[in-house]
């Protein structure tokens, strides 16, 4: 009896697949409710700056990548990955990301800035303020959060002994399109 209802079980199973959902599984002629077919995909950076700013960083990466693929590994992108995976703790990758953004538009001042984060956390002070003092040049020092970051390197080099490098952690904060703050947790 046993034998019977499990075969009949997947035999059903077996036409179930190979039948047509009525349009729900995308197969008919109507999409699934609350799905406009002819809209357009939101953009993969605005929600993966979102997800980044509610401190969803996994899924910001996903967000970026999916943001990739749409169009393409420009500076903006590569940034945005670069700061994902530098939340993530994925320093290696971050800078890597980071650089190639600098390749690709020289004058993309969140990828400098964003950089210089990589190296402060990496203890590469001496990069990091020269890093920063590019981001600074090319934002004319209208940033204040690219200011404080230079200025923190500086004081770093100037005093090694400087608290806020003493093993301590940074955070990258994201102020408004584009804009970080890196800030020292004491």
């Amino acid at each position: 009896m046993l034998k019977k209802r499990v075969g009949m079980a997947l035999a059903l199973g077996l036409l179930a697949a190979c039948s047509d959902a009525g349009g729900l599984a995308g197969g008919g002629p109507f999409p699934p409710p609350g799905v406009d077919p002819h809209a357009q995909s939101v953009d993969g950076l605005l929600v993966g700056h979102r997800l980044m700013a509610a401190g969803e960083y996994e899924l910001a990466l996903k967000a970026y990548l999916r943001a990739a693929a749409e169009q393409g590994l420009n500076a903006d992108v590569l940034s945005a990955i670069g700061s994902a995976n530098l939340h993530l703790g994925r320093l290696g990758q971050a800078e890597r990301q980071l650089r190639k953004a600098i390749e690709l538009d020289e004058k993309f001042v969140p990828a400098w800035n964003n950089l210089g984060v990589v190296l402060m956390e990496k203890g590469e002070i001496g990069e990091a303020e020269r890093v920063f003092r590019t981001a600074f040049a090319l934002d004319s020092g209208q940033s204040a959060e690219i200011r404080q970051n230079l200025r923190l390197a500086l004081a770093k080099l100037e005093n090694p002994s400087y608290p806020a490098a003493d093993k301590s952690e940074f955070a990258l904060v994201r102020r408004g399109n584009g804009n970080y703050l890196l800030l020292s947790k004491h």
